[in-house]
């Protein structure tokens, strides 16, 4: 029989725990699901040194082996990553020791990923240039001011390029490893790996990684936090700039200068996002028709859905609901 595909996860200390034990997990019960007559995966932690390797959260992993002793022929390389979140700000660890490294090591592996802020060690070693990347949506803009050479798209929760991953934050990792199940073992395998997690949907790498709003992180006492929560509930409604200025007593030029310096968008440009953000969830979520989407969410009609989507998105509305409605949802007839 075959050998089972070697996967190993490189770390260093102060890695983030999920990065490095939630692709494990998922290639582990991946492996136990397809049993002893199909070889499975093989996963193995590398570190500077092996042994103990401390991460974010205090907890201890045990490193397998050194970096410098992963030889031989390996399948998957996945690269974890580590936020710095002192003093105030989030900015992406970058072990040099692991950035050179990756230098040699990378071309060898059949595919490699960066996981979460990983994709900054595979953009310190040269592995992304040229290339169209994600990371986490905190750190995605520290991405593209180092390496303008990338092109950074802070939505997805995973791009794929070739045989070169990157992913977004946190439980990302464990779309993007159920992704890599799914083209080694098919979508049947990866869905039930999934189901064996009590994960509610494998979720493709087109998906969205976070909302609108909560991107903005407005302290609760925040006036614009405030109008903009009001506005999440009144989607369906007529909210031209005059009536939100009204609702905060200001007049339409100190509450547009106001919301802009507060969220880094215009009060037309952030509803029209949220409003798409709604439909998004709509589209995924029910099998209510296109035109009761566009009223519910306010975009008033299924041309300035389909504008919205194919603006935004660059799809439109009926492949994005092909490719991400859940499969607890009935298909609706065609729109």
């Amino acid at each position: 029989m075959a050998e089972p595909r070697r996967v190993v996860i490189a770390a260093f200390p102060g890695v983030e725990l999920l990065d490095v034990t939630g692709p494990a997990e998922v290639f582990s019960i991946a492996s136990r699901l397809l049993g002893t007559g199909t070889p499975g995966y093989r996963v193995e932690v590398a570190a500077r040194a092996a042994g103990e390797l401390a991460t974010s959260g205090g907890i201890r992993l045990v490193a397998d082996l050194a970096l410098e002793e992963v030889r031989g022929r390996v399948d998957t390389l996945l690269v974890a990553g580590a936020m710095d979140l002192s003093a105030g700000r989030v900015s992406a660890v970058v072990d040099p020791f692991v950035a050179g490294w990756l230098v040699g090591a990378g071309p060898r592996a059949r595919r490699v990923a960066g996981l979460c802020a990983g994709a900054h060690l595979l953009a310190a070693a040269g592995m992304l240039d040229g290339s169209k990347a994600t990371t986490h949506w905190l750190t995605a803009d520290q991405l593209a001011s180092e390496h303008p050479r990338i092109d950074v798209d802070p939505d997805p929760i995973f791009i794929r390029v070739g045989r070169v991953w990157t992913c977004a934050g946190v439980t990302a990792v464990l779309d993007l490893a159920l992704a890599m199940v799914a083209e080694d073992h098919g979508q049947a395998l990866a869905l039930e790996t999934a189901r064996a997690m009590v994960m509610y949907v494998k979720r493709p790498g087109g998906q969205s990684q976070f909302s609108v709003p909560l991107s903005l992180q407005a302290p609760v006492d925040d006036r614009i936090d405030g109008l903009r929560l009001w506005m999440q509930d009144h989607l369906a409604e007529e909210l031209p700039v005059p009536v939100l200025a009204e609702r905060l007593h200001l007049s339409v030029r100190h509450f547009s200068r106001l919301f802009r310096r507060r969220t880094g968008r215009t009060p037309a440009d952030y509803l029209e996002a949220v409003r798409l953000e709604a439909a998004r969830r709509l589209l995924e979520e029910s099998d209510r028709g296109l035109a009761d989407i566009a009223a519910g969410t306010g975009l008033g009609s299924v041309e300035t859905l389909h504008r919205a989507f194919r603006t935004r998105l660059r799809t439109t509305p009926a492949e994005y609901r092909r490719r991400f409605r859940s499969p607890d949802v009935v298909a609706p007839g065609a729109d």
